[in-house]
């Protein structure tokens, strides 16, 4: 869409010519990141993407830089994407989750840029996440100076952020901007209707501990009276101590939990390990960080469903 035109430099190209390398996935079909007769949104990973393709419908042609079942947090742009980028008349990322994202961002002409994190509140979030964590705050732990950017997963969070975007889509094209509005009020509505159904199958359980690998829950944790406790921190590729595994084994029999979740784009290893150490089961807790043919659901709200489910059965919702 000839919303702005950006001037890619002859380096750019011809470095990407170079590279040789593929288009990028586009989550609604496989067109070109810029340069057609809609919109063009390149999206930092999947919850992004999903928000751009809800709020614009069909006036919006989104890519992600991000590949189903690639990990978000290893995602290294490479030249022609930097190049694909600055052919768009948006982007939409979260800052601080994605570094090579946030510096391509930095460096691009695109006009409008806008940052999910500036658009609701983060917090700092260590290892252990919720009501219960305040018992355990005199041991402080280095993954606690970090911002966690794992906002999606809290409907309320993730509507403000909705709201945010359907805005800053209006004013960048304003011919849309009644439809974005209608499709962001649409969007915000189904996300009150998912808070109202975690709130409910959330509210009376046996126990209010649950076990993860990588510390993405925390906002979800906090909104619903629960306290998420990580194996590792919110980095999923980090290793536990020792130290860590002998408390979080004591802890699950204190709290009564019954299962280790586990996630599909990284190793589950550890948890079925520290599972089996246990005896606990072990079960998936999505981040829907992408979807791909072994997600739990086909979209962000069918996921969230299924997450939900999981949380019921785990923490033996009565």
């Amino acid at each position: 869409m000839n919303v702005r035109r950006q001037h890619i430099s002859r380096v750019a190209l011809v470095a990407a010519a170079g590279l040789g390398l593929g288009t990028l996935t586009a989550c609604s079909g496989a067109n070109a990141a810029g340069n057609t007769d809609k919109f063009d949104v390149v999206a930092s990973f999947y919850p992004m993407a999903f928000l751009a393709e809800q709020i614009g419908g069909d006036h919006v042609n989104v890519t992600s830089l991000t590949e189903p079942g690639q990990e978000p947090h290893d995602l290294e742009i490479s030249a022609k994407q930097t190049a694909q980028l600055q052919e768009s008349d948006a982007v939409l990322y979260l800052k601080n989750l994605q570094p090579s994202v946030d510096d391509a961002v930095a460096q691009s002409e695109v006009k409008t840029k806008i940052d999910a994190a500036s658009l609701t509140t983060l917090e700092k979030h260590g290892n252990e996440v919720g009501g219960h964590a305040a018992e355990h705050d005199d041991h402080e732990n280095e993954e606690l100076s970090g911002l966690d950017p794992h906002i999606w997963l809290d409907p309320v969070r993730y509507a403000q952020v909705a709201e945010g975007v359907g805005k800053a889509f209006e004013k960048a094209d304003p011919d849309h901007a009644a439809d974005y509005e209608k499709n962001t009020a649409t969007l915000v509505k189904r996300l009150d209707a998912l808070h109202t159904e975690f709130e409910d199958g959330l509210a009376d359980t046996k126990t209010k501990v649950f076990v993860t690998t990588h510390a993405a829950f925390g906002y979800l944790a906090e909104r619903y009276g629960l306290t998420e406790e990580a194996i590792n921190g919110l980095d999923p590729e980090s290793e536990p101590s020792a130290a860590r595994v002998k408390e979080l084994e004591k802890m699950a029999k204190a709290d009564g939990v019954t299962t280790v979740f586990y996630e599909t784009l990284v190793s589950d290893k550890t948890a079925k390990t520290i599972a089996a150490d246990s005896g606990l089961k072990t079960d998936v807790l999505d981040p829907i960080e992408g979807i791909t043919d072994k997600s739990r659901g086909d979209d962000y709200f069918s996921v969230q469903r299924a997450n939900l489910k999981a949380l019921e059965t785990a923490l033996g919702t009565k």
